[in-house]
C-alpha cells in the first residue's frame, strides 16, 4: 500500500488524533525495509513494526500502546520515538537470529550470570565465589527464571528498589524467626549501596550475554536501570593511636600477630591468612600477596617495623609454612577473624571496630603522614586511585593543608608569620 500524507504524520499525539479509525495501520517508513505503524483503534492506538527482506520474506511485531492518552513510560506506553528505537532493537535481534549470532530459544537470566561467572573464573584464575555467592542471594531468586528476551525495564527497577528497601537481618538463632532492624537514614543509605553493587554484578553478567556470549540483540531493558546516586560516599572509621594499644593489650597472642600484621601491612584479612613464609622477602622489606580480592597478585613494601614483625613470626620455619596460625598451629578459616575481634574491642572499650578497620587505620595513618596515594593505591591492591581517592583524599587534603600553613613561607605583614624567606637566591 503506498503511503499517504496522512501516514506520515504519527509521530506527535495531536496529529494522531485527526486520523481516522481503521484496519489498516498508518506506516511510516523508518529506514529500508522497517517500518512502525500506528494501529487507530476505537478507544486507543497502539505500535506495530514491519520488517521485509528478500531472504525473509514479511515479519510483524506489537510493540506497545501508543501515547495517546497516557504518558510514555517506555515499557508499555510509547512516544513515537521510542516506537522507533524499540523497532530497530526488534529488527537488529531478528537479523542476527538469521545469521546465528545471537542464539535465543529462552535463554534465562540464571544462564547468563552462569556464562558470565565462567568467563570470570576463566580470566582471573579462580573460582568467583563471593560474586556467585551474591548472584545466588539476591539476584537468581527474583530474576534469574526470566529469559532475556523478556526482561523489561520496569520490572529490573523494581527489583533494584526492592534490595534498597528490604531491612538488615538481625542474626537470630536457629528455629527462631528472622529479625530485622528498623533503618535510619545512615542505615537507608548503606542498603541502597549494597543494591548499587549487586546491580552491577546484574549488569556485568547481562552486557556479557549481549556482547560477548550474542544472547540478546539490545540493552534496553537494563541501560537505562541506574545505580543510586550520592549513597557511597564512605565515612571512614579507623584506631587512634591510643585505641591501637588499647585493643593489642585486649587481644590474644596468636590473634594479636594478626592484628599487627593488619596494622603493617593494610592487607584484608583473607590475604594475611593465606600468606606463607617463603612470600617474606627480608632483604627487599617485602610480603607478596599472590591472590588478592581483585584476583590480582602484588607486592607490598613494609617498614621497619613491619620487617621486624614478619621477621619474628617467620624466623625458623618452613617456607610452606602460614605465617600467621592460631595457638594450636591450625590456620585461620574464613571469617575466624570476628569473635576474638569482638572480645578483644569489647575488653579495650573500643565501639564500631572490625576486622576491616584495620586496613583503613593503615590507609589512614599513611596518607596522614604524607604517603602519596598512588604508592597508598599500589599497597592497598586498588586497580587505580579511584577507589583510594573516595575513601582518603579527604585526609590526603587535610595533611596538604597542615604542610602548607607550617611550610609556607611569609612576608612579614601578617600577625602569625611563618617560615621567613630567604635573603639570597640559591
Amino acid at each position: 500500500m503506498a503511503r499517504t500524507r496522512k501516514d506520515a504524520r504519527i509521530n506527535t499525539r495531536s496529529a494522531r488524533t485527526s486520523l481516522q479509525q481503521r484496519k489498516e495501520p498508518y506506516w511510516r517508513s523508518i529506514s529500508k525495509g522497517l517500518a512502525v505503524g500506528y494501529y487507530k483503534g476505537a478507544t486507543s492506538g497502539a505500535w506495530i513494526a514491519k520488517h521485509f527482506t528478500v531472504a525473509t520474506g514479511r515479519r510483524k511485531a506489537s510493540l506497545g500502546v501508543a501515547d495517546d492518552f497516557e504518558d510514555a513510560d517506555g515499557i508499555r506506553v510509547l512516544s513515537f520515538d521510542q516506537a522507533q528505537a524499540k523497532a530497530r532493537d526488534w529488527a537488529s535481534l531478528k537479523a542476527q537470529e538469521d545469521t546465528g549470532e545471537v542464539q535465543s530459544g529462552g535463554f534465562t537470566v540464571a544462564q547468563a550470570v552462569d556464562e558470565y561467572l565462567a568467563h570470570l573464573t576463566k580470566v582471573k584464575r579462580k573460582p568467583q565465589d563471593r560474586t556467585r555467592a551474591i548472584a545466588k542471594a539476591h539476584i537468581l531468586p527474583t530474576l534469574g527464571d526470566v529469559e532475556l528476551g523478556k526482561l523489561r525495564h520496569g520490572k529490573i527497577k523494581a527489583w533494584r528498589d526492592s534490595l534498597a528497601e528490604a531491612a538488615p537481618r538481625v542474626r537470630t538463632k536457629a528455629g527462631k524467626p528472622q529479625a530485622y532492624r528498623t533503618m535510619d537514614e545512615s542505615q537507608q543509605r548503606a542498603r541502597q549501596a549494597t543494591a548499587n553493587r549487586i546491580l552491577t554484578v546484574l549488569k556485568a553478567a547481562l552486557n556479557y550475554a549481549k556482547s560477548e556470549s550474542r544472547r540478546i540483540a539490545s540493552d534496553a531493558a537494563w541501560v537505562d536501570v541506574k545505580p543510586f546516586s550520592k549513597v557511597d560516599v564512605p565515612k571512614v572509621r579507623f584506631l587512634t593511636a591510643d585505641e591501637v594499644t588499647a585493643l593489642m593489650r585486649a587481644c590474644e597472642p596468636d590473634f594479636g600477630h594478626l592484628v599487627k600484621g593488619a596494622l603493617v601491612t593494610g592487607c584484608r584479612y583473607g590475604e594475611l591468612t593465606a600468606m606463607t613464609v617463603k612470600d617474606f622477602a627480608a632483604k627487599e622489606g617485602t610480603v607478596y600477596i599472590a591472590d588478592s580480592k581483585n584476583g590480582e597478585s602484588r607486592y607490598v613494601q613494609l617498614n621497619d617495623e613491619g620487617i621486624a614483625l614478619f621477621a619474628e613470626l617467620t624466623h625458623g620455619r618452613s617456607g610452606k609454612d602460614r605465617i600467621f596460625v592460631k595457638a594450636n598451629d591450625t590456620t585461620w578459616k574464613k571469617s575466624e577473624q570476628k569473635r576474638p575481634m569482638d572480645a578483644a574491642c569489647e575488653a579495650a572499650k573500643i565501639a564500631g571496630v572490625t576486622f576491616h578497620i584495620l586496613r583503613h587505620t593503615y590507609a589512614s595513618h599513611s596518607v596522614m603522614n604524607g604517603m602519596p596515594i598512588e604508592v597508598l593505591a599500589a599497597q592497598l591492591g586498588h586497580k587505580d586511585t579511584r577507589i583510594t581517592m573516595r575513601h582518603y583524599a579527604h585526609l590526603s587534603n587535610d595533611f596538604k593543608k597542615q604542610m602548607i600553613r607550617a611550610n609556607a613561607p611569609s612576608f612579614g605583614f601578617g600577625n602569625k608569620p611563618g617560615p621567613q624567606l630567604v635573603t639570597k637566591a640559591g
